[in-house]
């Protein structure tokens, strides 16, 4: 080949799984303009390097096709990100507990602490949430806020005040603010079952500056390319109006900043004024305007309040009001009148089949084939409604919400109710198209190997098995949900999810091989190398030298991104530890801190007396560790 046509990356000596019927498993790929060039062997494809060819061995290492999460609130959850302690895979509320108390030491005033869902109580060894009690005891002065799931929100004393919720204070419909026998507000706030209360109080916190919005999306993205995500469909969200709140992350996508490939979904804002809304979001935004790291993906998740089932499974199922066909019916055919997809939350069998007599009326007068449009979440869904969902064309958007509100599925409806839900198994086998995501940030958490782990042993965070077998997926079936079948969802099929010649080059190598590795190891899976387009946006242990793209340290300096990083990385001191110990990584990086972006290692003395744990990540810089 001429020197100018070599490829610019060759990864090599690896494990890799394509996902190509044709050819499944392949040691080689080479890579230029950001897409698969060659996908072979090392003798095929290592001759063609030229003196600019970066070739990176990959010792035998799994190699996937990246990650796609299909239900994420990315873009809300990136303005935020920064600003907010992530409780998401932490084993004991002891733990969770002691950061939040180091975070309040961090926190200066007038800021909150937030820990803005991503868990569950039934995570914790103690199986319970914080008392205000203790959230008093340890934040006498800083507000405190924390968000459980869809269904609580505690605040402690100092919070109050600064929200001004008083004895005086109504609370909004489907919300309720508990009280004292004098009627003074706890510090309790539940959602009746409509969320509405706990998102408005979440609102009155003060928000981070637009550069700082800037940097707190690139530690967003950072964290979920280390777990291997490298596409999102971002489904909207309360308080996520368009254009404003898109400006962060267009102007990353016009610096060409983006790690992750994001589609995104307009979602309505106003209540009685949805179809206003999409006329003119169908007038002035174009259907797949944009490019491959950030484009237009149509409607939903909310296209109209009165469809909103929220998924609060200790509140019996809402009844949708009457008025709720009306409503979605003018919504739909703007849609289809103007050929976009849409999504629509609907969590509840009740809901389903009410929405589909919507559907299968407006397809009498305006044909719906060729629409991509689909149901998220679909716990309950009935086989009456899968067939007719298929009969239209439609497709369903599961993700692992039972995996952190299981416990209360099953408290409510019993054990039979819950071996199906969402029947998963029996969409597949009909046909349909089907794949998965997580629903974050503020329900489930982000991590893709939660909901992997979910969908193979039909298992709650909290331990608890919810399925049987038959309503489990073998891991290559669950990987496929979670890469090619996903591209249905963004109408880009054939352009990515698989590691075949001409597709983008989207890859993550796991630090385990998934395949062969115990089922209980399989939600700790992290990355040690993702690739976005042929661009090497993580790397760690043996590839982290490759890493050369790292975002700053995380604005501002109090954000509790510095202190304790993403998913899982808190750990205990165990004072048995011997002296020589040595501290490394926990993300994964046991050469680089995944989050300041260069190398850490620190001896620690387990028996130096009045060593705390903030000296300790002081000396260490970061503290992305455990033993």
């Amino acid at each position: 080949m001429m020197a100018d046509q070599a490829p610019e990356l060759i990864l090599h000596s690896g494990l890799i799984v394509t996902l190509d019927p044709a050819q499944p498993v392949a040691n080689t790929v080479a890579i230029s303009e950001g897409r698969f060039t060659h996908v072979g062997s090392a003798n095929e494809i290592l001759p063609l390097a030229g003196q600019r060819t970066r070739v990176i061995d990959l010792k035998g290492r799994r190699v996937l096709p990246g990650l796609m999460d299909n239900h994420i609130h990315i873009i809300r959850g990136g303005l935020n990100y920064n600003l907010e302690l992530r409780w998401d895979g932490v084993r004991s509320l002891a733990d969770a507990m002691g950061m939040l108390k180091q975070q309040v030491a961090n926190t200066p005033a007038p800021q909150w602490v937030r820990v803005v869902g991503g868990f569950t109580e039934h995570q914790f060894d103690e199986k319970r949430l914080p008392t205000i009690a203790e959230l008093n005891a340890i934040a006498p002065d800083t507000p405190v806020f924390i968000l459980h799931l869809y269904d609580r929100a505690l605040l402690n004393g100092a919070a109050l005040r600064v929200v001004g919720y008083t004895k005086d204070t109504v609370a909004p419909p489907g919300g309720e603010i508990v009280r004292d026998t004098n009627g003074n507000p706890v510090g309790l706030l539940l959602a009746k079952p409509n969320a509405g209360i706990l998102y408005a109080t979440l609102a009155r916190g003060p928000k981070l500056p637009f550069d700082y919005q800037v940097n707190s999306t690139r530690h967003f993205m950072r964290e979920l390319n280390r777990l291997g995500v490298t596409s999102a469909i971002d489904a909207g969200g309360g308080f996520q109006n368009y254009p404003d709140d898109y400006a962060v992350i267009q102007q990353l996508s016009d610096e060409g900043q983006l790690t992750i490939r994001i589609a995104y979904n307009l979602f309505t804002q106003k209540p009685k004024a949805e179809r206003d809304d999409f006329l003119n979001w169908t007038k002035t935004s174009k259907y797949q305007q944009g490019d491959d790291y950030f484009r237009h993906n149509g409607a939903g998740e909310m296209l109209v309040f009165s469809a909103a089932d929220f998924e609060d499974f200790r509140e019996p199922r809402p009844d949708m009001p009457p008025q709720m066909e009306g409503e979605l019916d003018a919504v739909v055919r703007i849609l289809a009148q103007n050929r976009w997809p849409w999504r629509l939350h609907a969590t509840y069998d009740e809901t389903i089949s009410r929405a589909l007599d919507v559907f299968e009326r407006v397809n009498q007068e305006i044909p719906l084939a060729g629409i991509h449009w689909f149901f998220d979440h679909a716990e309950t869904i009935s086989d009456q409604s899968i067939d007719r969902v298929a009969a239209l064309g439609g497709g369903i958007a599961i993700q692992h919400r039972m995996a952190y509100q299981g416990e209360y599925f099953v408290e409510r409806y019993g054990p039979g109710a819950a071996q199906a839900t969402p029947p998963i198994a029996k969409m597949l086998e009909r046909g349909l198209k089907v794949s998965a995501g997580t629903d974050a940030t503020r329900v489930a958490s982000y991590n893709p190997w939660v909901a992997l782990a979910w969908l193979i042993t039909g298992k709650t965070v909290g331990g608890l098995s919810l399925y049987p077998r038959h309503n489990c997926l073998d891991r290559e079936t669950a990987l496929r949900m979670w890469t090619e079948n996903g591209t249905w969802f963004s109408n880009e099929e054939g352009k990515k999810g698989r590691i075949v010649v001409g597709q983008l080059a989207d890859i993550m190598v796991p630090d385990r091989d998934i395949f062969s590795c115990p089922e209980s190891d399989i939600a700790d899976t992290v990355a040690v190398l993702t690739i976005v387009g042929g661009k090497i946006v993580y790397g760690a242990q043996e590839f982290a030298r490759y890493d050369d793209t790292p975002p700053p340290p995380a604005m501002p300096d109090w954000s509790p991104v510095r202190t304790f990083g993403g998913f899982g990385a808190w750990a205990r001191i165990d004072s048995d530890v011997p002296d020589t110990q040595v501290a490394k990584i926990a993300c994964g990086c046991t050469h680089r801190c995944s989050i300041h972006g260069h190398n850490h290692v620190a001896a620690w003395n387990a028996r130096a007396p009045a060593l705390d744990l903030k000296s300790f990540w002081g000396a260490l810089g970061c503290a992305c560790w455990a033993f």
